[in-house]
């Protein structure tokens, strides 16, 4: 069984949450609406850190401007895309006070929706039970 460590990030301003549609240039999950994700690169990255980094890179918004509010134990999901391939998914919650975003290349769309409303989107495996678990 082979495995992928990932952040997925809640973005929080007021009481939306920010969804991204991920592009239809990423690898996996295309065109899927998700929270900011990334793959942890290496062992020695906690995933914290992991989840700032990919905060800027995805959304544009530096360190100082988000406030971690939770973080949540690792979950575990079974790819739907490749056989024998668990998703190790380490959930946080951050908010921010500006609701301006910066796509880069890998989301194509982004939206800031009540959270009851995250049963009208396509998201990625797992994406509303790791949202209500964090609120």
């Amino acid at each position: 069984m082979r495995y992928t460590n990932i952040v997925t990030s809640i973005i929080k301003h007021q009481e939306k949450i920010l969804l991204l549609k991920r592009s239809d240039k990423v690898k996996t999950m295309k065109n899927m609406w998700s929270g900011v994700s990334g793959v942890i690169e290496n062992d020695d990255e906690s995933p914290l850190s992991r989840a700032k980094i990919e905060i800027f890179e995805e959304i544009g918004i530096v360190e100082k401007k988000i406030e971690l509010l939770k973080s949540n134990e690792q979950i575990k999901i079974d790819s739907p895309q490749y056989k024998n391939h668990t998703w190790c998914i380490f959930p946080f919650l951050f908010k921010v006070e500006t609701p301006e975003i910066k796509l880069n290349w890998e989301n194509s769309e982004f939206v800031w929706i009540d959270p009851n409303d995250i049963v009208g989107y396509k998201t990625v495996p797992a994406l509303k039970e790791i949202l209500f678990d964090l609120l």
